[in-house]
């Protein structure tokens, strides 16, 4: 088999067929033959090989297919482990935080009472020195949370405001009973000693771990929005809001309740008072509270 040109360039596939012809005593005649054209032939054999090359080639490729299908399943079902193994673990990590959250609220919750049992506590050894303090602590808590609940505070204010409420006055204890009980006007170094009990409230209540500013709202509740107040004369936004709400309500409950040395004076005296300093003595959101509370709620001190 032979390439060949042609005339016009292109090439042909020749197969060549010869024989030589000799006489009787073998020599040589001539040589006879034929040349026949084989290019289909050929391009149908090169055509096969190359598709038998090709099927070999998606042979090895669709091995290699199988191959990397096999590698992806097996990576797969590792994920898919994985997954599973993370799944497991976020919620053993889940029911561990849940639990930690409950024994938080729990520990949180005893805290809680154990810090209202001790507000408790120094409120019943103010009532055994003072029956009357007690009742206005009480009263002045009473009213306070109203107010508060009007303004719209959060549960933390009011629980604050709730404790420090009721032992307000506990810092009287350092006052002879004779000084609290005086009817009449306190001499000028009587009342400066009655003006050092929040300073002295806010010394016991301070050694107390609260969650909330127990301690210094019980300190402001004598503190004045116009700096005329005590123990140390800060005014305005320096006051913590709830001991403004606290200072409006223990000047209400003052003057509305009995006193040991002079009769109430009433609800609307008192009520008088708060108006006529609104905005100066007291916070006039607080003062509006106030008299919402008890003049469209109905708010009243219990005897």
């Amino acid at each position: 088999m032979l390439q060949n040109c042609r005339r016009d360039g292109s090439l042909v596939w020749l197969k060549e067929n010869a024989q030589v012809m000799r006489d009787a005593d073998g020599r040589t005649l001539y040589y006879e033959g034929t040349v026949e054209d084989i290019s289909a032939e050929h391009a149908a054999r090169e055509e096969a090989r190359l598709s038998a090359e090709q099927a070999r080639a998606a042979e090895g490729e669709a091995r290699l297919s199988a191959e990397q299908a096999r590698a992806a399943e097996e990576q797969a079902r590792a994920a898919e482990e994985q997954a599973r193994a993370a799944e497991g673990e976020a919620r053993m990590a889940a029911a561990d935080a849940h639990r930690a959250q409950a024994e938080a609220q729990a520990a949180a919750e005893r805290l809680r009472e154990a810090l209202e049992g001790t507000v408790t506590a120094m409120g019943a050894l103010t009532e055994i020195r003072d029956p009357h303090t007690a009742g206005h602590e009480r009263r002045v808590t009473m009213l306070a949370v109203a107010i508060a609940r009007r303004l719209g505070m959060g549960d933390d204010s009011l629980t604050a405001l709730r404790l420090a409420g009721q032992v307000h006055d506990i810092g009287k204890i350092s006052v002879p009973a004779e000084i609290l009980n005086k009817p009449g006007a306190l001499s000028e170094m009587e009342f400066e000693l009655v003006k050092q009990h929040p300073r002295l409230a806010y010394a016991i209540l301070n050694t107390v771990s609260f969650e909330w500013p127990v301690a210094l709202i019980v300190l402001q509740h004598h503190e004045r929005r116009d700096g005329s107040g005590y123990p140390h004369g800060i005014a305005g936004d320096e006051i913590l809001p709830e001991a403004r709400v606290l200072a409006v309500a223990d000047v209400v409950e003052s003057m509305a309740s009995h006193r040991p040395y002079r009769p109430a004076l009433g609800m609307d005296a008192a009520l008088a008072e708060i108006e006529s300093g609104r905005g100066t003595l007291y916070d006039a959101d607080v003062v509006d509270a106030c008299l919402a509370v008890v003049r469209k709620d109905g708010f009243e001190l219990p005897g």
